[in-house]
C-alpha cells in the first residue's frame, strides 16, 4: 500500500482527532494513523477537565481560547461525550491559599473570565461534603468536564462526515516519519507534504531531539454516587505539585461525571516507565482526597488505571513546524491536552493554510525549546 494525502496525522488521541477535523473542514484529504484504538493513549488517561489556567500568559491564552471553542461545539456534542459545564472550585485550605485565590480572582477578572470568591460558608454551601472548616475557594464558572475517548471519536466522526476522503487507519504502528513519508510497521508507506506528529509522550520516538518527557499519572473511577459533588474540585496545593519537575506528587482533584460516578486524581510521576498501578501512589491519592473530603475514603472504586502524559520544560505544548519541512508537531500538552486540543488544531491549521490566528502561535513553536536546549542540557534532562 502506498497512498498520498494532503495531510497525515499520526496519533488518534484527542489532539490528533482535532487536527484531522480542522484540516477536513478546510477540504483536505487526511489520513489518521493510530497503533491502538481511538483515544486510547493519554486521552483515556485524562480527566476531561476543560479548564482555563493562568500559569503564564501563553497558557491562559491557549486554554481560554480552546475553552471558547469547546463552548461553541458543546450544543452538537452527543450524549456519549458527557459534556457538562460544572465549573471549577479551587479549594483554599488556609489564609496563604486564600491570598492565591485573590490573586487568581484579580487575574481572571481583568481578562473577563467569570469567577467568584467563596468564603468558608459559601464553600461549604456549594460543596457540603468537603471537610469543615476550609478557608474558602475560587469558583470558575465557565470550566467544564467531558469524557475524552468519546470526544476524540466524535471529532474523527465529524471529520469523516465533513470530508469523505478522510481515512482512519487503526492497529498500525508508525516506525518512521520524515521527508514526506510515513512508514508503517510492515513497510507500507503514506505520502504527504504535511505530517503531524500527535503521538503525545511517544512523539520523541518519531521526532528525535524534541523536549518532551513522559509523566505518568493515575486515575480512579468510583461507583455511582449521584450529586455527591457538583463542581470539579481542585486543591490550590495542586498548583505546587504541578510545578514540581522531578518529584512524585499527588493532589486532591475530583470530578463529577454525568453518570453519577466520581473521577479521582491526581498523581504525577517522572521516570516511571512501567504502566502498572503503583499501589503506594494510589494510597497517597486516596489519603490526600480524604483529607479534603473524608467520605471519599468509604466509596467503592470500580477501576484504577494509568497513562503517560507529554510534558515540556516550560509547561507549554509544541505546536508547529520542525526542521523537516514536512513534519509538524502537536504534542507536549501534559495535563491540558483535553482542554487545548481544539485550539492546538486551529492554530496548526491556521499556520498551514496561511490564515490569521485568533491568538499568536509563537509561544508554542517547537523552535523555542530547540534554541533553549542548545544552551541548557540539564533542563532538557530534568524538565
Amino acid at each position: 500500500m502506498s497512498s498520498t494525502f494532503d495531510a497525515v496525522v499520526v496519533g488518534a488521541g484527542i489532539v490528533g482527532a482535532a487536527c484531522a477535523l480542522e484540516l477536513a473542514n478546510a477540504g483536505m484529504r487526511v489520513a489518521v494513523v493510530e497503533r491502538d484504538a481511538i483515544g486510547s493513549g493519554a486521552t483515556a488517561a485524562g480527566m476531561g477537565h476543560v479548564v482555563v489556567m493562568d500559569d503564564s500568559e501563553a497558557q491562559f491564552a491557549l486554554t481560554s481560547y480552546s475553552q471558547s471553542l469547546w463552548e461553541a461545539l458543546a450544543p452538537e456534542l452527543p450524549a456519549s461525550v458527557e459534556y457538562i459545564c460544572t465549573g471549577t472550585i479551587w479549594v483554599a485550605a488556609d489564609d496563604e491559599e486564600m491570598a492565591e485565590v485573590q490573586r487568581k480572582f484579580n487575574y481572571y477578572t481583568a481578562r473577563k473570565l467569570p469567577v467568584e470568591v467563596l468564603d468558608a460558608k459559601s464553600l461549604a454551601d456549594a460543596e457540603p461534603k468537603l471537610r469543615h472548616p476550609l478557608a474558602g475557594g475560587l469558583r470558575v464558572l465557565s470550566d467544564a468536564v467531558l469524557y475524552p475517548p468519546c470526544a476524540a471519536a466524535y471529532l474523527l466522526k465529524k471529520a469523516r462526515e465533513q470530508q469523505p476522503g478522510v481515512e482512519v487507519i487503526l492497529g498500525h504502528s508508525v516506525v518512521e516519519i520524515g521527508k514526506g513519508r510515513v512508514v508503517l510497521e510492515k513497510g507500507n508507506e503514506l505520502h504527504s507534504s504535511v505530517i503531524i506528529n500527535a503521538t503525545g509522550a511517544y512523539a520523541p520516538a518519531l521526532t528525535s531531539g524534541i523536549a518532551v518527557k513522559k509523566r505518568k499519572g493515575h486515575l480512579i473511577i468510583t461507583d455511582r454516587y449521584p450529586d455527591f459533588i457538583h463542581h470539579q474540585l481542585v486543591e490550590l496545593g495542586y498548583l505546587k505539585s504541578a510545578h514540581s519537575s522531578t518529584a512524585d506528587s499527588v493532589a486532591f482533584n475530583v470530578q463529577p461525571r454525568k453518570t453519577g460516578q466520581l473521577l479521582i486524581g491526581s498523581s504525577r510521576q517522572y521516570d516511571a516507565e512501567d504502566s502498572g498501578i503503583d499501589r503506594e501512589i494510589v494510597a497517597s491519592m486516596i489519603k490526600r482526597a480524604a483529607l479534603y473530603m473524608p467520605e471519599l475514603a468509604n466509596l467503592s472504586a470500580l477501576r484504577i488505571w494509568t497513562g503517560f502524559r507529554a510534558a515540556t520544560p516550560d509547561k507549554l505544548p509544541l505546536i508547529g513546524p520542525t526542521e523537516d519541512p514536512s513534519i509538524f508537531l502537536a504534542t507536549g500538552h501534559e495535563g491540558l491536552g483535553i482542554t487545548t486540543s481544539l485550539a492546538t488544531a486551529r492554530l496548526l491549521a491556521d499556520h498551514l493554510l496561511g490564515r490569521t490566528s485568533t491568538i499568536a502561535l509563537d509561544p508554542y513553536l517547537p523552535s523555542r525549546l530547540a534554541k533553549e536546549s542548545a544552551h541548557s542540557p540539564v533542563e532538557m534532562l530534568h524538565g
